[in-house]
């Protein structure tokens, strides 16, 4: 990766829908090479995806929060168990593998509390191999998830 691919990147990160036009003009190419970067990079990995950003509030899903999880056993039968579970289950935004007392860091967005507390205790705890989980629910967004480094 070069100076003008991290400057797609940026870019593509500011405005994913950005025409290959609009693009190669902001990063001082002509469309053709661009394009040929952009598929390179999407290729490669780099480029996972184009998706909106929404509003989870304005969607009707105000509460956030973020939910540790130790699991009784990390034997790859429960490992795997728990991992098809948590698939499943679309009120998890995003899930993380982690070091430390807990195993995992769950993203969990809820339109309310009842409901949260029933994603909790009737789904969560019953999953494959958990033994114990932790809440903490999000007052404020300081900072929102924004772009990548490049």
């Amino acid at each position: 990766m070069d100076g003008t691919d991290r400057r797609i990147l940026a870019a593509l990160q500011r405005d994913g829908r950005a025409s290959i036009v609009e693009l190669a003009e902001r990063v001082g190419l002509s469309p053709t090479p661009c394009q040929r970067r952009v598929r390179r990079l999407e290729e490669a990995g780099v480029i996972q995806g184009y998706a909106a950003r929404v509003d989870a509030a304005r969607v009707g899903l105000p509460l956030q929060a973020f939910v540790q999880v130790a699991l009784q056993s990390h034997a790859e039968e429960v490992v795997e168990r728990f991992h098809t579970a948590l698939a499943a289950r679309p009120e998890v935004l995003a899930a993380y593998t982690m070091s430390g007392e807990m195993d995992y860091l769950l993203h969990v967005l809820a339109p309310d509390m009842e409901t949260f507390g029933d994603f909790a205790t009737r789904a969560l705890l019953r999953m494959p191999g958990v033994k114990e989980t932790r809440s903490a629910f999000v007052l404020a967004t300081l900072k929102p998830p924004g772009e990548v480094p490049t």
